[in-house]
C-alpha cells in the first residue's frame, strides 16, 4: 500500500470465518540492553485501548470474534478471528491501534503489573524457569539474543516510563514495518477495500535501520553449573547454527528431528527408552532470523549423574558425525514434516500467520516451497552439518542441579 503496509490475502470458502494476522518487524532483539522486555510489554499494551477505541476486547467479542498475540526475539504477532459478516470490525480494531495507542499512566501501570507478574510466575517461581536467562548469555556474548523475550531482569519493566514506551511504539509500530495477512471467507476485492479504508490513512513512520552487533564465532567450550530447588537434575546444551533465512536452516531442522521427534528418534530411543538415562529429552532449533541455536535438553533419571548424561549425548552426536543417516530414517522424518505442514495449513488462521511470516522474511509465495526445501535435505548434508556443529568449541553446557534432598 502507499504507506508501506504489505497486504497478503488467501480466500477459503470452506469456512464462514475470517482471520487477520498482523506481524510487526520488532522483537526483543530491537531493545536497548538496559531497557529489555519492551516488545513483550507492548504485546500487552496493545490490548489496553487505542486512540479512538478505549476497549479492544469488548467490540470484538460482540462481533463473535477472538484474539491473541505473541512475541519472540524477532517479531511481534497479533491475530484475530471473526465471522465473515463482521470482518470490518477486525479491520477497524487493528487499524486504530496501529494508528496510536491510548497512552496513559493507568494503562501502563496495569499492563506493567501483568507483565511483571508473568515474569515472576514463569521465570522466578516455575521450576527450571530461569534457564533462558542462563543459557542465552552463555551462548551469546554481544548479540541481543543474549536476553529472553520477557526481558533480562524485572527492574527493566518496573522502571519503564510512559515517554520510553511511547517512543518505542512510534519507532517500530508502523504500517511500513508490518505485514497484514487476511484469510478465510472474504474476497480479494473486499479485503483490499477494507484495508484501504481503515489502514490507508495511517501515515508511514521513520523506522530506524536495524544495525545489530554480530556475534563472533565461538572458539571454546562454555560451561555453567547452578543449583536450584527443582525435582531432578537437568542438562542443557546449545550449539550455534545459522539463521532461519539461510538455506542450511532446513538441514539443522531435520537434524533436530532426527535426534528428537517421536519415540523412534535417536535420543528418545537410545537414552530414554533403552538406557533409561533421562526421564525426558528434547532437541530443537530456535528458528531465529539471525544465527540461532540448536538446543538439546533433558531431565535426568534417578541415580544418573550429569556427567554420565552428557557423555551419552555426545556419543549419539558422534554417531551422526561418523555415519550418514539411513535413507529410511531420513524419509520418515521428511514425511512427518510434510504431513505437519499440510495439515497445519488446512486451518485458515494458521495460513494467515504463516503468510504474514513468509511475506515479512521474503515473499508470501515461499510458503509453497517449505516441503520441497525440507525434502531436498540429504544424508550427506546432515553429516556435514553434524561434523561442523557438534564440536566442543561450539558447545554451551548448563548443568542445572537439584539441591532438594530426596531422603
Amino acid at each position: 500500500m502507499d504507506n508501506g503496509l504489505r497486504l497478503v490475502h488467501h480466500e477459503d470458502t470452506g469456512t464462514q470465518m475470517v482471520a487477520m494476522n498482523i506481524v510487526y518487524d520488532v522483537g526483543a532483539r530491537d531493545e536497548h540492553p538496559d531497557h529489555t522486555g519492551f516488545a513483550h510489554l507492548f504485546e500487552h499494551l496493545m490490548f489496553g485501548g487505542s486512540v479512538h477505541i478505549p476497549d479492544y476486547d469488548t467490540p470484538l467479542q460482540h462481533a463473535g470474534g477472538e484474539n491473541n498475540a505473541w512475541t519472540n526475539n524477532d517479531i511481534t504477532n497479533y491475530y484475530l478471528t471473526v465471522p465473515a459478516a463482521n470482518a470490518e470490525t477486525g479491520f477497524w480494531l487493528e487499524s486504530d491501534r496501529m494508528l496510536a495507542l491510548a497512552f496513559s499512566p493507568r494503562s501502563l501501570e496495569v499492563q506493567r503489573g501483568v507483565v511483571m507478574e508473568e515474569f515472576k510466575q514463569r521465570c522466578l517461581n516455575l521450576p527450571y524457569g530461569d534457564v533462558g536467562h542462563l543459557i542465552r548469555p552463555l551462548a551469546y556474548q554481544v548479540h541481543p539474543y543474549r536476553w529472553p523475550t520477557i526481558g533480562k531482569e524485572l527492574s527493566h519493566i518496573a522502571q519503564a516510563t510512559l515517554d520510553e514506551v511511547e517512543e518505542f511504539f512510534y519507532r517500530h509500530y508502523a504500517p511500513n514495518n508490518a505485514v497484514l495477512a487476511v484469510t478465510g471467507h472474504i474476497s480479494w476485492d473486499e479485503t483490499r477495500r477494507l484495508a484501504e479504508k481503515w489502514f490507508g490513512p495511517i501515515p508511514c513512520r521513520k523506522v530506524p535501520l536495524r544495525c545489530l552487533p554480530q556475534e563472533p564465532i565461538q572458539t571454546e567450550e562454555r560451561r555453567l553449573t547452578v543449583e536450584r530447588e527443582v525435582p531432578v537434575d537437568a542438562l542443557y546444551m546449545a550449539f550455534h547454527i545459522c539463521g532461519r533465512d539461510e538455506a542450511d536452516f532446513y538441514i539443522y531442522d531435520a537434524l533436530s528431528d532426527i535426534l528428537s521427534n517421536g519415540r523412534s528418534s535417536r535420543l528418545t530411543q537410545a537414552l530414554l527408552l533403552e538406557r533409561k538415562l533421562f526421564s525426558a529429552i528434547d532437541a530443537y532449533v530456535s528458528g531465529s532470523r539471525e544465527p540461532g541455536l540448536l538446543h538439546i535438553s533433558g531431565r535426568l533419571a534417578a541415580g544418573v549423574t550429569l556427567e554420565q548424561a552428557e557423555t551419552a549425548v555426545w556419543e549419539e552426536l558422534g554417531r551422526l558425525k561418523e555415519m550418514p543417516v539411513d535413507e529410511t530414517e531420513l524419509e520418515k522424518v521428511k514425511n512427518k514434516f510434510e504431513s505437519t505442514q499440510i495439515f497445519g495449513n488446512i486451518n485458515y488462521l494458521n495460513v494467515a500467520t504463516n503468510l504474514a511470516w513468509f511475506e515479512l522474511t521474503g515473499k508470501a509465495e515461499d510458503i509453497d516451497q517449505e516441503v520441497d526445501r525440507y525434502r531436498a535435505v540429504s544424508a550427506e548434508q546432515l553429516q556435514n552439518c553434524a561434523r561442523r556443529t557438534f564440536c566442543r568449541c561450539n558447545t554451551n553446557v548448563l548443568y542445572y542441579k537439584s539441591c532438594v534432598s530426596h531422603e
